[in-house]
């Protein structure tokens, strides 16, 4: 499990750290524009991203604008040849599409806590 982000209301943060800087740094993740934070420590850039989180939820009301990113329910996925190979072969044992087989082990692996 990755544990380098941050979580706050409906949004999360990617989090780094500069080894020339000495400071940490993030971005918000799942959303159209470039909202980025940072912090000396660790507290600082809890802080830093919650109010990057509550200025652009701001700023996006005041535009009238979703501030989540929209997903339209497609994406391509590459994979090397012979996994995609198993995976057909699954799908047909299976009795489903490529894609339903792939929707399924998706779902499996977001759906773990």
């Amino acid at each position: 499990m990755l544990n380098n982000i941050l979580k706050y209301k409906d949004f999360i943060g990617s989090v780094n750290y500069s080894n020339d800087d000495e400071i940490f740094y993030g971005k918000i993740e799942g959303i159209n524009d470039l909202v980025t934070f940072e912090g000396d420590n660790v507290s600082q850039l809890k802080k830093s991203f919650q109010d990057a989180v509550n200025d652009y939820l701001q700023i996006c009301e005041f535009n009238n604008k979703e501030p989540l990113k929209s997903f339209k329910g497609s994406f391509n996925v590459r994979i090397n040849p012979e996994l995609h190979k198993k995976a057909v072969f699954r799908a047909a044992m299976d009795g489903v599409s490529l894609n339903q087989l792939v929707q399924d082990a998706i779902e499996c692996k977001v759906n773990r806590s």
